[in-house]
């Protein structure tokens, strides 16, 4: 199955709070799209295992993604091993991608930088020929890269290179958000107080997009950053 998108991240529910909305919206306009976790988030101070893969259900489900997996690498631990980039390659090539999505290139997690780095190597490499990948049936896989890697941008207030309008989608991007029950801000929660369990967190989600869309006329929008320079077939593109 070829998709036009593929969003990886670190941890289920860094795709939903950094890029959600891209995601509804262009799943609006015709495009298919799949989510890839790289961990289960095992080592999340709130909830467990269980709980968090059923809530990244949900919130795929309320973005109506095609599908999403998880790689269920070690949590807090993520490196670009060649066995890491190994399985992301086979996905790449299995998918065949023309855009991927990851994590941010500077971020207060640890993991996600490093998933950042790890999955642009991997789409890179992926293009190599000589690197042999086989898929379920044990057939060769044929060499494929991303036409574009776009990193989200999350704790950190990084400058993006282009937002994209998400006016239409954050109302569905925030139901998405709000799956994550045992993540995010719930009053009633027994469990410790955590940087993104505060109500100033969950309200941050939504007033970032605000603020990126007030500097390009728009009601919300979401931020990324590129490593090479984006270009346009025409002026009249950009808005």
């Amino acid at each position: 199955m070829k998709i036009d998108i593929l969003a990886f991240g670190a941890h289920p529910d860094d795709v939903e709070l950094s890029c959600g909305g891209t995601i509804h919206k262009s799943i609006t306009q015709g495009k298919t799209v799949g989510i890839v976790d790289l961990t289960e988030g095992e080592l999340g101070t709130r909830g467990d295992v269980k709980t968090r893969t059923n809530e990244s259900n949900n919130a795929a489900d309320v973005l109506g993604v095609n599908f999403r997996i998880n790689l269920k690498m070690p949590d807090g631990f993520i490196i670009s091993s060649k066995q890491n980039q190994l399985k992301v390659i086979e996905l790449i090539r299995k998918y065949k991608p023309e855009v991927v999505f990851c994590n941010s290139v500077d971020d207060r997690h640890p993991d996600h930088s490093k998933a950042s780095t790890l999955v642009r190597e991997a789409c890179y490499l992926s293009g190599l020929i000589k690197i042999i990948t086989k898929d379920s049936k044990g057939l060769v896989q044929d060499s494929w890269r991303p036409r574009a890697v776009y990193s989200y941008i999350q704790w950190k207030s990084l400058k993006p290179d282009f937002v994209v309008d998400i006016s239409s989608s954050i109302d569905i991007k925030m139901d998405a958000v709000n799956c994550y029950k045992s993540q995010f801000y719930n009053p009633i929660s027994s469990e410790p107080i955590t940087p993104i369990s505060t109500r100033n967190f969950i309200e941050s989600v939504r007033y970032r997009a605000a603020d990126l869309g007030r500097l390009v006329h728009v009601d919300y929008a979401e931020g990324f950053t590129s490593n090479r320079i984006i270009a346009v077939d025409s002026i009249f593109d950009l808005k």
